[in-house]
């Protein structure tokens, strides 16, 4: 199979590439000539076009000289994971208002990729009659990722300006909010209109294929279905699992056989991954400059010098063990030992007490145990073949900044997927960031048949598809594994089941803070603050002496074996938000401020986008 990459051209036609957001909405109008003078006639202006689009997806949150790609980012502003500074994630010490830089970038980085496909679907109207195969490929591409922007947009902000044709200054600056029902109408019947223009599969990577076409489908048709926009809740669950069946059915897709591979820069290079993947962000270091990102463990290791994004308990907690049972019901649950006998999914997203974290600083290849409670730790030289003692700046009685301990910085775990790669440094990394694959449908399927009350085997043979390359146990049509037992129904319990689901396959992906805000969870996720491991009196193991940061000596008590989280009835149990009150004082602790107020289940319009035009108006309650 030919996967060559494809590399970002510049689009030095249409002046795009470079400007800015509102550089390009105040540049000349030059739209007209494009459509008379015929620019869009040809395949290769197409392609040339195309590509300019597929640069906007290349949303990088820059933090000083780092680019972390913001589907990274996204899950971050969850409850699920966390930034280094405290208090800094949604609904967490007040950060959501309109003049958030992260709310202004990502609405400007979709209008610019909206205007410049609309630049190109306008100027190929007159002349798509004539096109070639290839042509109305490139086309319908052009049209899923404006559907894209548009996802995001709805999806993270609501109402929101829709714009199909070419965008000039004065339709940006005069166009009102147009409602939701309206635009995801127009979206889902376009999608369709345009999936069948574009292949099942790709010889390359970097492009989408008809499965994300249908994947969008999806992705809004559960949006609209559980906000139940417009009431027409039951019409958008049946075009999301039409989508989704579509793919399931005809695409002809199937799972890797490793999930690890999928993160690696080796192991995205193996036909079968290149199978399940639907589109995917290309990072590269052949091409100049370097398209890198320092996603290892976050954003950096510790073992690098720093450390900037974590797992909070409570995600970590939503991985089963490996008999298929939440660890609050599993016999086999050991939290003295919490990483053990744990779905094979969480030793690729996650890293705490006692694994090894294996990096590539850049020239050396070094692995280091990851540990919060002792004042030394091991470390692997690939070169000399041998282990060493060394300082343990993680150690909790060390004082250290915040950015130079993922103790002090987090909850005492680091974040492990896209971070297991060794093949190039972890400050600048060229793992393709996946946008979309093939589990997702196969879940989307299925929880819009859940909510539509249509629970058949096609419902269960989607979710145990994913759960058996993961080789967990098969669950039946009442949601459960063998020899579980629960009080919820049928639809609660396969409900419950497909956004555990969700969480643990797709975790960094990009996808938990939409889905946090379609599902209404976000009031019982940021109920509690952000808690982690056992504080070092309390650290896993008893009798082990120890020295606080403070100068205090003693002999750890270690937890009890009724320190396990509980789960609240109704919400809380079907969305596997555990409670700690129990033993919430020999925890690790961050984000003591955070809150959720009504109005965050919807993005501010940005203060600076709401005082260049004219008609949009503010979200209620900012």
């Amino acid at each position: 199979m030919k996967k060559n990459k494809i590399y970002l051209a510049a689009l030095a036609a249409l002046g795009l590439m470079t400007a800015s957001c509102a550089d390009f909405l105040d540049r000349a109008d030059t739209n007209g000539n494009y459509v008379s003078n015929g620019f869009f006639r040809s395949e290769q202006a197409m392609y040339d076009g195309l590509m300019g689009v597929y640069n906007s997806m290349y949303m990088d949150q820059v933090q000083g000289f780092y680019m972390v790609p913001a589907l990274v980012a996204f899950d971050h502003l969850t409850p699920m994971l966390l930034e280094r500074t405290s208090d800094n994630t949604i609904g967490a010490g007040g950060t959501l208002n309109p003049d958030n830089a992260v709310v202004l970038y990502i609405w400007q980085r979709c209008y610019i990729g909206i205007a410049r496909a609309n630049e190109i679907i306008s100027g190929a109207e007159n002349y798509k009659a004539g096109f070639s195969a290839k042509a109305m490929e490139y086309l319908a591409e052009t049209h899923a990722l404006r559907a894209y922007f548009y996802y995001l947009l709805v999806g993270l902000y609501g109402d929101v300006p829709f714009l199909t044709s070419p965008v000039t200054t004065d339709n940006y600056d005069n166009e009102p909010r147009t409602p939701r029902e309206q635009i995801l109408d127009f979206l889902i019947a376009d999608l369709n209109e345009m999936a069948p223009y574009l292949p099942w599969k790709r010889e390359m990577s970097g492009r989408l294929n008809r499965g994300f076409a249908y994947g969008l489908i999806n992705r809004l048709g559960l949006i609209g279905g559980d906000l139940d926009i417009a009431g027409k809740g039951k019409t958008y669950y049946e075009a999301a699992a039409a989508a989704a069946k579509k793919v399931i059915d005809e695409g002809g897709y199937h799972l890797a056989e490793n999930y690890g591979d999928l993160f690696t820069k080796p192991g995205q290079a193996k036909a079968d991954v290149f199978n399940e993947i639907f589109y995917e962000l290309p990072y590269t270091n052949t091409t100049k400059p370097i398209k890198g990102h320092p996603i290892g463990y976050g954003q950096t290791s510790r073992i690098q010098g720093q450390t900037g994004r974590h797992s909070s308990l409570m995600f970590c907690d939503t991985y089963e063990c490996i008999d298929g049972m939440r660890i609050d019901q599993s016999p086999i649950y050991d939290n003295a030992h919490p990483s053990k006998n744990r779905d094979p999914r969480f030793a690729y997203n996650v890293r705490m007490e006692g694994d090894e974290m294996t990096v590539n600083q850049g020239s050396v290849i070094t692995t280091q145990i990851l540990s919060c409670y002792k004042p030394t730790t091991q470390l692997y030289s690939f070169t000399t073949g041998e282990w060493s003692e060394v300082p343990n700046q993680d150690f909790e009685g060390v004082v250290s900044a915040s950015w130079a301990s993922f103790c002090n910085a987090g909850v005492g775990t680091i974040n492990a997927k896209y971070a297991l790669d060794t093949s190039c440094g972890i400050s600048e990394q060229y793992i393709d960031i996946i946008v979309m694959r093939y589990p997702e449908l196969l879940l989307g399927y299925a929880e819009a048949k859940i909510e539509l009350g249509q629970i058949d085997q096609s419902v269960i043979d989607a979710i145990n598809t994913v759960r058996r390359r993961a080789n967990m146990p098969e669950i039946g049509l009442n949601g459960c594994v063998a020899n579980e037992t629960t009080s919820l129904s049928a639809q609660d319990k396969l409900r419950q089941r497909v956004r555990r689901e969700r969480k643990v396959e797709l975790m960094m992906e990009g996808l938990h803070l939409i889905d946090m805000r379609r599902w209404k969870t976000g009031d019982i996720e940021n109920m509690y603050p952000s808690y982690g491991q056992p504080l070092i009196q309390y650290q896993y193991e008893a009798g082990i002496p120890y020295t606080t940061a403070g100068g205090e000596s003693g002999v750890s008590l270690g937890l009890a074996p009724t320190d396990i989280p509980t789960y609240k009835a109704g919400r809380e149990d079907i969305n596997d938000i555990p409670c700690y009150d129990a033993y919430k004082a020999k925890l690790k602790v961050r984000d003591t401020n955070r809150r959720w107020e009504e109005r965050f289940n919807l993005w501010p319009v940005p203060a600076q986008e709401i005082a260049r035009t004219k008609n949009i108006t503010q979200n209620e309650g900012y």
